[in-house]
């Protein structure tokens, strides 16, 4: 058995090297080809540059987030749920960030260990393009609250409204108030199946209350939610918009309810 290991670690190794070489570069600076590829097939950037003490410093010279950009907007990753994660993911990997430069110091003898480190930091920063509204109930309401002050700007937006005129009125909040037209106009997002009941309950107290407002529900994916939770929501609340992606229509019905 301990025959079959040595060969075995014999052999991934040799697979392992094969994948992985070193070209020299203008400036004293070495390239790093690895089997590591964005999912469009380009290459992960990746040098060394000689540090002093006999180190060497890691770095991408910014291609990863350049390459990111290329389908997204890169302040997106800065802010909210997604900001939070990109400030963790280059913690734990021990990376910094320098005008969109990533980079990571390291010894000699560290150097194998610290390329593949840098290349799974590269990987986790790059999937932070996959994080969609649908998944990540914190992002939804993130880009929900960036298109409502596009819309009517902050100063019209109270978040987490109580209605006074209730009872119990602290225990059914108000995703967003807008102030407006006759009646204020009260938000609610809806990305899952739970918040859909939640909000079926918070309107149906609110019409008992006889409470005078304009409502919008705006969902991450309504056509992800049960028929039934959606049918009880559609008796109790107003206008809908569908997906966050209908930015054109939650920006005219919001114009319209709050004018």
């Amino acid at each position: 058995m301990t025959a079959d290991l040595a060969r075995i670690q014999e052999t991934l190794c040799r697979a392992l090297c094969a994948d992985v070489r070193v070209v020299e570069r203008p400036g004293d600076v070495l390239f790093v080809e690895t089997p590591f590829v964005f999912p469009d097939g380009d290459t992960y950037a990746i040098y060394l540059e000689r540090s002093r003490g006999g180190g060497f410093r890691v770095t991408d010279a910014g291609h990863t987030l350049m390459h990111m950009s290329y389908d997204n907007e890169i302040q997106k990753f800065r802010e909210g749920a997604r900001g939070r994660l990109f400030e963790q993911i280059l913690a734990d990997a021990g990376l910094r960030e320098d005008d969109g430069e990533f980079s990571v110091e390291t010894s000699g003898d560290e150097l194998g260990r610290a390329v593949v480190r840098f290349g799974q930091a590269l990987t986790k920063l790059h999937d932070l393009t996959y994080l969609n509204r649908a998944r990540v109930e914190s992002s939804f309401y993130d880009d929900l609250w960036e298109s409502m002050t596009k819309i009517v700007g902050v100063d019209r937006i109270t978040r987490e409204y109580v209605y006074p005129d209730m009872p119990n009125a602290g225990d059914y909040p108000i995703d967003y108030r807008i102030e407006g037209g006759v009646e204020p106009l009260f938000v609610f997002g809806i990305p899952n199946r739970d918040k859909a009941r939640l909000a079926t309950i918070v309107l149906e107290h609110l019409l008992r209350a006889d409470a005078r407002f304009r409502s919008l529900l705006v969902f991450a994916n309504q056509q992800e939610l049960p028929r039934a939770d959606l049918a009880r929501l559609s008796n109790v609340g107003g206008e809908m918009v569908s997906s966050l992606d209908a930015q054109e229509d939650l920006r005219r019905k919001i114009l319209k309810l709050a004018a």
